[in-house]
């Protein structure tokens, strides 16, 4: 493993961090899960990140459970708030209202079994809550200690702009974004990159491998495999349909001699592809199974030359997708994962 600042601030986080978004609590047995956990550890990831909405709060609690005994200090835990996180008839238990952020940080503290959080994440921007109010709730944590430092996800250029000079004026640390990046992804390379990277911002990218389509294991013409995150019905599915049109998977499928040529598998490329870019702090990875976070881990440090990054430029760039307006648009619904 190999270790990045997060953005220019002080933390240290493993370049591979381990998320548990669509798998613990949900698609696979609690079992399994500590097993992902376990793997993660022994191949050095430090960094885990979660949120409370995950699987209904079931993902910060088996994620509690599998690092408990864990010396506290060698691991970088990372949650979110924003959407309600169990379904409930209130009208205060969603966005970032003071009231909202200040009860769902105890919540996830309880459930993952820690005095704080390392990173506490805006999980979308909240355009009903002055952000005054979100930004001065944020700094209370910090300086209460429960949070080390604050991010935001699926932010725009503008909206982290405005995040970061409120929060500098509160001598608070807001330090990192986490976006959907991928070689097929590419939404925040034109304004979010930019911006983060003269704020000293650091990305913390989620589903590098586009969902699993960039492993290749989809094949145009062809139905899904059995088992996969598109044949899953309570989400994956939703996520990943967008990318099987056989004119993506034709171009994902001529990837495969790059890849081989680089001694890497397509997961491995494609894990490899987001790290290149020096604004990413972390690429995280979920897994369903131990071997995949084995052979993820395998990214780590890898360099890849600019010829053969022209190569994957060439070949994906009629069916990549660059628009920064779609910035958080292509993200989960506010209902996401409440209900399983």
């Amino acid at each position: 493993m190999e270790f990045r600042h997060l953005g220019r601030s002080g933390l240290v986080i493993s370049e591979i961090s381990y998320g548990n978004w669509l798998t613990h609590g949900s698609q696979v047995e609690e079992e399994t899960a500590t097993s992902c956990v376990r793997a993660a550890l022994d191949a050095g990831i430090t960094t885990f990140d979660t949120a409370d909405v995950y699987a209904g709060t079931r993902a910060e609690e088996v994620l509690g459970r599998a690092l408990k005994g864990e010396r506290r200090e060698d691991l970088e835990i990372f949650t979110k708030v924003f959407w309600p996180a169990q379904p409930s008839p209130g009208r205060n238990n969603r966005g970032l209202s003071r009231k909202h952020i200040m009860e769902s940080i105890d919540g996830s503290l309880r459930r993952l079994g820690t005095d704080y959080v390392d990173l506490y994440q805006a999980h979308r921007f909240d355009h009903s809550t002055p952000l005054e109010e979100t930004m001065s709730a944020f700094a209370d944590l910090v300086h209460a200690g429960k949070a080390h430092y604050i991010g935001v996800s699926e932010w725009t250029a503008d909206q982290i702009r405005r995040g970061w000079a409120l929060a500098r004026e509160l001598n608070v640390p807001l330090v990192s974004s986490q976006p959907q990046y991928s070689a097929l992804w590419r939404v925040i390379e034109a304004e979010v990159v930019p911006t983060c990277e003269e704020l000293g911002i650091g990305q913390i990218v989620w589903s590098p491998i586009a969902q699993g389509v960039l492993t290749g294991k989809y094949l145009p013409g062809q139905e899904a495999p059995a088992g996969s995150r598109a044949t899953d019905d309570k989400g994956g599915a939703g996520m990943v349909s967008r990318w099987l049109r056989d004119d993506v998977l034709t171009r994902v499928q001529q990837l495969r001699p790059l890849a081989e040529e680089a001694g890497l598998t397509m997961a491995q490329l494609a894990v490899a592809w987001v790290l290149q870019n020096p604004n990413v702090s972390s690429a995280i990875i979920g897994a369903s199974r131990p071997e995949q976070v084995a052979e993820n881990v395998a990214a780590a440090g890898v360099r890849l030359e600019a010829e053969l990054m022209a190569r994957i430029d060439e070949i994906l760039d009629p069916v990549v997708e660059r628009d920064p307006s779609h910035t958080g648009k292509q993200a989960p619904p506010a209902n996401w994962r409440v209900a399983s």
